[in-house]
């Protein structure tokens, strides 16, 4: 009716769906490329075998999910032919095997079945057989089943039902066949096979089978949509539209239409759409559906940042993650641990989080616990009472955690507490309440508790520095800063929001920065971070004698140097303030020629501080 080159079939080549048209005999005219690609009726590109049979002592290697289903309506009692002879076994029964075809009196069938249910997962058969390696996997919950000769895999998806089947030449052990989808289209399921049936070629020889002119039922096999199709072309007045059907054990999306001509049927049309593809489609759809909504609610996380934490500043990757973990911060009670490098802006991002809680509207107490004595910590911390101990007020004084109540106390260099002041926090953190020194009234803390440090807390803890009971009590919602080095697209808003705040507050016009000194500050490794940025923008605003800031303004190193700037080992305030006080020391008494009340004199300090640092320190005195 159709031929090769007619334009019915150039056109329905074209189309996204498959497309199969029968004359009222039920013989297929029109099998358009969509409809093969569906059911598989394409030449095969794969590895290459010739066609032929199945003959006696060839080795046969079966994968089978659903025995009798989509294997050309196999039994257990089909299985004799290759040695497996089990009465146990039964239809629907999921079989994995290996045996010799007609010949029982060599290698033994090596076989596994189980029937399947919801929570099966796999079947498999790992075996050596006549010297081959041989693994049959059928993977039931990614519907994948594969069978393995040596180092060669022959892989097959599938939807519902599956039949699969490699077969090797019983004298050369050399592949003979191999099963590929659309089987059933070429007739080639198991069941065909081993009951003798003439098998296809495939790769550089396949062969192509031309459906045209052949019987649908011959390609088809039966089925009920098949059957539909065929009594709708001779005559019967059947007709649907987009209807879920399952062809080839394949499910597919249907159209059916009788086609009349002159009154007269004379046969029909089936259009058909493959689900898998829809699907496939469908999850296209969704996953790009899904990262829009991804990208829209980072970018609504991000304006969310910039909007309710506009002193933090920058629009790196980095600090827009530290901005989103510190309004989630804000919006809890729970303790926040601030890690950085010093300068980064500790103190800035806690005072953020403080001014974004609900109780915002109530203190924020700074606590500097590196700056303040350690013989005054304590009561700077918790107060005392009147004549706690020497030198206290009368009337006692309320400590820090006292004026925060109902806000925020924001302990600063929490790694800088000696260890006795330690235990005493973490009561707090543990039972919400502390005692004021020399008083006996337990004080609720109804206070949120932040606390920074640029130490490493777990080096510490192994120093035996830092209470472990303590690090896990406050390491709660940690929260790291990282270090301008490794944020450089950060300089240009800093410099923008810092520098006109740095003119203001010395008392110059606002000047700007050139392009050469922004790269410059872009190639500096910033070991003193933001605070670093901020001194040095302030001299070159001081040397800057127009309203242009250039490179020679800037007191660090030019380009052209691609080594580093190497830093030595930052020293803990404490240590370095001793260090200072021995060499002072030291240096008085050699100035004054070992005169003790000269030195004394000179350094302003009473002569009991005199002796007990030289004691302290260790300095001899000549």
């Amino acid at each position: 009716m159709f031929t090769k080159d007619s334009y019915a079939k150039m056109f329905t080549d074209m189309m996204s769906e498959g497309f199969i048209f029968i004359d009222n005999k039920g013989k297929i005219q029109l099998y358009n490329n969509k409809a093969k690609e569906i059911f598989g009726i394409i030449p095969s590109n794969g590895i290459s075998h010739d066609s032929g049979r199945i003959e006696d002592g060839d080795i046969v290697i079966i994968a089978d999910n659903c025995l009798g289903k989509d294997d050309g309506n196999m039994t257990p009692e089909s299985l004799g032919c290759i040695g497996v002879h089990n009465h146990g076994l039964k239809l629907g029964d999921a079989i994995v095997a290996v045996g010799r075809y007609g010949d029982n009196k060599g290698d033994k069938a090596l076989y596994k079945y189980i029937t399947p249910d919801y929570d099966t997962s796999i079947l498999e058969l790992n075996c050596s057989y006549s010297g081959l390696k041989i693994s049959s996997l059928i993977d039931f919950k990614n519907k994948n089943i594969s069978i393995k000769v040596n180092s060669e895999t022959y892989a097959m998806k599938y939807i519902k039902y599956i039949g699969h089947i490699v077969v090797l030449d019983g004298n050369s052990k050399k592949l003979k066949f191999y099963q590929t989808q659309g089987y059933t289209a070429r007739g080639e399921a198991i069941n065909d096979l081993l009951m003798g049936k003439r098998f296809m070629a495939k790769g550089e020889n396949s062969e192509h089978l031309d459906v045209i002119g052949k019987d649908i039922f011959e390609i088809h096999q039966g089925g009920s949509t098949v059957e539909e199709f065929y009594a709708a072309a001779t005559g019967e007045n059947i007709s649907y539209e987009n209807q879920f059907k399952e062809i080839n054990g394949r499910p597919t999306i249907c159209t059916l239409m009788p086609v009349d001509k002159e009154g007269k049927r004379v046969g029909a049309v089936l259009k058909v759409e493959d689900i898998s593809e829809i699907k496939k489609a469908i999850r296209q759809r969704d996953e790009a559906l899904h990262n829009l909504e991804q990208m829209e609610r980072r970018l609504r996380e991000e304006e969310m940042a910039k909007r309710m934490m506009p002193e933090v500043i920058g629009d790196s990757r980095e600090i827009i993650n530290v901005k989103k973990l510190a309004i989630k911060a804000s919006k809890t009670n729970s303790t926040v641990l601030i890690l950085g490098e010093s300068g980064t802006g500790k103190s800035l991002l806690a005072r953020a989080i403080h001014d974004n809680s609900r109780n915002k509207d109530n203190p924020f107490v700074h606590v500097n616990c590196g700056s303040i004595p350690e013989s005054l910590l304590e009561s700077e911390l918790f107060g005392y009472e009147g004549g706690a101990f020497t030198g206290a007020k009368t009337s006692g004084k309320p400590g820090m955690f006292e004026l925060a109540q109902g806000g925020t106390i924001f302990l600063d260099e929490i790694g800088e507490i000696s260890l006795p002041l330690q235990s005493k926090l973490l009561q707090v953190l543990q039972d919400k309440t502390f005692f004021k020194i020399g008083g006996n009234k337990r004080i609720e803390a109804d206070v949120r508790i932040i606390v920074a440090t640029n130490k490493n807390l777990e080096e510490e803890m192994l120093k035996g520095r830092f209470r472990e009971d303590l690090y896990y009590r406050i390491n709660v919602f940690p929260i790291w800063i990282p270090p301008l080095r490794e944020r450089k697209e950060d300089i240009y808003p800093l410099v923008q929001h810092i520098l006109p705040s740095i003119c203001k507050r010395i008392g110059c016009e606002t000047k700007r920065i050139s392009g050469e000194a922004l790269k410059v500050l872009a190639n500096y490794d910033w070991p003193g971070n933001i605070r670093e940025l901020e001194n040095i923008l302030e001299r070159a605003a001081n040397l800057a004698e127009g309203n242009t800031i250039l490179s020679s303004h800037l007191a660090i190193k030019k380009i052209g140097s691609s080594k580093k700037r190497e830093i030595k080992r930052i020293k803990p305030l404490k240590e370095a303030i001793e260090e200072a006080e021995r060499n002072a020391i030291a240096e008085a008494i050699l100035a004054n020629n070992g005169d003790r009340k000269a030195a004394i004199k000179s350094l302003h300090i009473s002569k009991t501080s005199f002796y007990e640092k030289i004691k302290k320190y260790g300095i001899k005195l000549s």
